[in-house]
């Protein structure tokens, strides 16, 4: 299985010297400090830091070529964490977080090379970070413990901590930077999802009891509920989760939609009711157009009772009503055939 994220590549002499570090030892009870930001200002002190960078990824490349596998839960957090970590220091990120990213990588090594059991599965919001999206949480948090998490353990990993990584860039510069972490986090619960459904499923065996329906999500502007209001890049979802359904080759039983709308209330709660109903009409005839039966379809509409992102504090007005998009939402629900 490819690796979720290999976003830095590290050069091989640093690689190799790290790793006989790592063999020998020497870095296991040994906790990595990167130098404050405001000594990141010489190459001595930045090759340092790097160095620290390469001897963790050594440790990780020394546990995986000790026979921990990639897709390994603990093994890919680590991995995630030591890559959100390194790619915020070369944002110059001046906060803690990546420190406390890269600390959270070296508890979970220290753990795995201790032989520790069980290693905790909890993903800390390091840094203070802003607990967003608790509709993806709640869905990777379904996954533990099922038979499909064995296949979808990197996914889930690496969904948890680009979540904490989205929370992180929302504190320090809102909406606009912490929304490309969002989609990736929302991406990896996708592809969650999928490898549950594919685990243990032999080519010409049928299919097993789908775990849950996919997941889409229609965005819409503030206050519209045209075709012509959406985003159009939120269909990108919708016609992924159809191809998912073909790949598959699932029978799709049913289509909910669950129209919403955002909290703000300048028309009153029945106002934004009817919003929310008229936007899930709207994304009924969407679909129908994409070929699904009509009497397949059925929809309900939740108004502003539901928000997924709470957005308290956010200004000015524009930045408030672009951070609310998740909450202008229909939510499409696949229902698989079991």
């Amino acid at each position: 299985m490819k690796s979720t994220h290999n976003r830095f590549p590290l050069s091989r002499a640093l690689l190799a010297t790290a790793l006989l570090s790592a063999l020998a030892g020497t870095a296991a009870a040994q906790q990595t400090r990167l130098n404050p930001q405001e000594k990141r200002i010489t190459d001595e002190a930045i090759h340092a830091d790097l160095q620290g960078y390469e001897a963790t990824q050594g440790r990780i490349k020394a546990l995986n070529d000790g026979g921990r596998p990639v897709r390994d839960y603990h093994l890919s957090k680590a991995q995630c964490w030591l890559d959100v970590s390194f790619h915020e220091y070369t944002r110059n990120d001046r906060s803690a977080f990546p420190q406390e990213a890269l600390t959270e990588s070296e508890k979970l090594i220290v753990d795995m090379e201790n032989g520790v059991s069980p290693i905790p599965t909890d993903t800390p919001l390091v840094n203070g970070a802003k607990y967003l999206r608790d509709d993806l949480w709640q869905r990777l948090k379904a996954i533990h413990g099922t038979p499909g998490f064995s296949c979808a353990q990197q996914a889930v990993a690496c969904g948890e901590v680009e979540l904490v990584h989205a929370g992180n860039e929302f504190n320090q510069q809102q909406w606009r930077h912490s929304k490309p972490y969002i989609q990736i986090a929302e991406d990896l619960v996708n592809d969650a999802e999928a490898l549950v459904r594919q685990c243990g499923v032999a080519p010409d065996a049928a299919p097993p009891p789908a775990p849950g329906p996919l997941i889409a999500n229609v965005l819409f502007e503030f206050d519209r509920d045209g075709r012509k209001d959406i985003r159009t890049y939120s269909l990108e979802s919708v016609d992924r989760a159809l191809a998912t359904i073909a790949g598959e080759k699932r029978e799709l039983a049913g289509v909910l939609l669950v129209g919403h709308a955002d909290r703000m209330q300048g028309k009153g709660f029945d106002y934004n009711q009817g919003l929310s109903q008229r936007r899930a009409q709207t994304v009924r005839e969407l679909l129908i157009g994409r070929g699904i039966a009509p009497d397949k379809i059925r929809y309900e509409y939740r108004g502003d009772t539901q928000q997924v992102q709470q957005c308290d504090g956010v200004k000015p007005r524009a930045a408030l009503l672009e951070c609310l998009l998740p909450n202008r939402r229909v939510e499409v629900r696949f229902e698989l055939a079991r």
